[in-house]
């Protein structure tokens, strides 16, 4: 990921509603979800999902699919990933404090 393809994402995500769908689209994993699902569980009217899912496919942070008459949106995993990795090593130098956190929770720290 550069600079440029992070401050897209950045930028679509700093949106609340994008937020949310990206939030529900991460627990559909690679089944995904329909547009008037994904609207449905951000809490958009269709019209308002439609431009936010076209925000976020524009910015490479999920993908859509036709499946017959409707369209299925997925989370980019990779796009995702590469965002929090040029987070941590590009701007934040591999920080030893910065990247702990983003160490797995074992049960006993859970």
């Amino acid at each position: 990921m550069n600079e440029n393809q992070a401050v897209a994402a950045l930028s679509a995500l700093s949106q609340e509603t994008r937020l949310r769908m990206v939030r529900y689209l991460v627990t559909k994993g690679g089944e995904g979800a329909a547009a008037g699902e994904v609207a449905k569980a951000a809490g958009a009217s269709s019209s308002r999902a439609s431009f936010h899912l076209n925000a976020l496919s524009q910015a490479g942070l999920i993908t859509a699919t036709r499946a017959s008459r409707s369209i299925i949106y997925r989370v980019d995993f990779a796009a995702m990933g590469g965002l929090i990795g040029y987070l941590i090593e590009d701007c934040c130098q591999n920080d030893p404090t910065i990247v702990s956190c983003c160490a797995p929770l074992t049960k006993q720290q859970g």
